[in-house]
């Protein structure tokens, strides 16, 4: 399995603090007929820090039940915890997932040879093929491009890396270090075009939620090497990546598909709705975009 282009970090639509399977079902109908190349339900973008271990699983199903084998499902599965992200993973790969995503264990801090036994341990029980997410500014811990780089060679299921650590330059160090069969993908929309300028993939995307047509189209022009568009959509689509992080992901993203009636407004504690002012920022960016 290759893993390249747009894939959308889905949110978890609630009602009354249970999962709103209709609303995520509409929502993954919505992201397949605008072009998306695939989904990744129980990211932190779906709020899976939250959810039960047994809600995690309902929303994996329901995400490869809706997609029906039309695009990959990339699912959520990491933890902190080795045993658990061996037990997630074995239930991804059952369900029928296309691969798995996990997060590098947060708080405890492990050391990168620590990270390095732990993405080991799990593909040696199950066997899926595996993006690994750095998020250094969540987790506390950079997988450094050096471990990277080892990693995809002596650990066969690791096939990919959704970098979100802002850096370009490690980025490029990633590329080069773990060959050109290696899927780099973004972990921040702004940095799509660089990223993709200098090898990778694609991105695993917040922004897609909203406009999932316009952000495959960036990674397609990008892949065409059709620089004009790519800038072109680039800079489009800049304000809304900002936007995005106005408060903490994925906050702003619920409030905008709310406003644009795409889905309700709910979210788990101790995530709360936006300050207003952040909200007014927000509509401003809704509405020079004709979202609104």
């Amino acid at each position: 399995m290759e893993f390249k282009g747009a894939f959308t970090a889905l949110i978890t639509p609630f009602r009354n603090n249970e999962i709103d399977e209709d609303a995520l079902r509409k929502h993954i109908e919505y992201q397949i007929a605008a072009g998306i190349d695939g989904l990744v339900p129980c990211g932190t973008t779906g709020e899976s820090a939250t959810m039960t271990h047994d809600e995690h699983k309902r929303v994996i199903r329901i995400c490869i039940d809706q997609a029906g084998g039309r695009v990959p499902v990339l699912a959520g599965t990491g933890s902190n915890n080795t045993s658990e992200a061996v037990e997630l993973t074995g239930f991804a790969k059952q369900a029928g997932a296309d691969g798995a995503l996990l997060i590098t264990p947060y708080y405890n801090k492990p050391t990168q040879a620590g990270v390095v036994a732990h993405f080991k341990a799990v593909a040696g029980e199950t066997s899926l093929p595996l993006v690994v997410y750095n998020v250094p500014g969540r987790t506390g811990t950079n997988v450094l491009p050096e471990t990277m780089g080892r990693m995809a060679r002596e650990i066969p299921e690791v096939i990919g890396v959704k970098e979100a650590s802002g850096n370009i330059n490690q980025i490029s160090e990633v590329i080069e270090y773990c060959g050109p069969d290696f899927s780099v993908l973004a972990g921040d929309d702004f940095v799509i075009l660089p990223l993709m300028a200098i090898g990778g993939r694609g991105v695993v995307s917040v922004v897609s939620n909203l406009l999932p047509g316009e952000v495959a189209g960036l990674c397609a022009a990008c892949a065409g090497q059709d620089m004009t568009q790519a800038r072109k959509l680039h800079f489009e689509l800049a304000p809304l990546c900002r936007a995005m992080f106005l408060e903490s992901n994925p906050i702003p993203v619920k409030t905008a598909l709310a406003l644009i009636n795409k889905s309700g407004l709910e979210f788990r504690l101790p995530l709360v709705e936006m300050q207003p002012e952040n909200k007014s920022r927000l509509q401003e960016v809704l509405s020079r975009l004709s979202l609104l």
